[in-house]
């Protein structure tokens, strides 16, 4: 398996890049063939596809506007800790438009690939509470 060139921060915003394509076969070259997903709500997952399936049931299409990459300090080529933080925009299943929905990604990059990500967006709580929806 080729591995992606870069800072971890640069291989993050890479694979969001693609992932929001959505592309999960293109994106899982920048992840661990043991690659560890915790998205919203404690769901499981193991690779990049799993996680566009995911989100094909929750929005009628979903991008994410980056607003900063942070690489932890102290990282080494074994592991390294980056965040991704900024919000989501799109449209909910019926087609409802929706923008400024927070999200924070922390990823551990080990060796130049994706090793974990955890995922925590608003999404729920907008679901829940339609007045913040839109």
């Amino acid at each position: 398996m080729s591995k992606p060139f870069g800072t971890a921060a640069e291989i993050v915003d890479e694979y969001l890049r693609i992932i929001m394509i959505p592309e999960p076969d293109a994106a899982r070259k920048f992840t661990s063939p043991t690659l560890k997903i915790i998205f919203t709500g404690g769901r499981r997952m193991s690779d990049p596809a799993d996680t566009a399936a995911f989100n094909a049931k929750r929005y009628l299409w979903v991008k994410k506007r980056i607003e900063r990459t942070e690489t932890v300090a102290g990282g080494t080529p074994a592991e390294t800790v980056v965040y991704s933080l900024g919000t989501l925009y799109g449209a909910w299943p019926d087609g409802t438009l929706f923008e400024g929905n927070r999200y924070v990604d922390r990823y551990v990059v080990s060796h130049g690939l994706i090793t974990r990500l955890d995922v925590w967006n608003d999404s729920a709580e907008r679901l829940l509470t339609p007045e913040l929806a839109g």
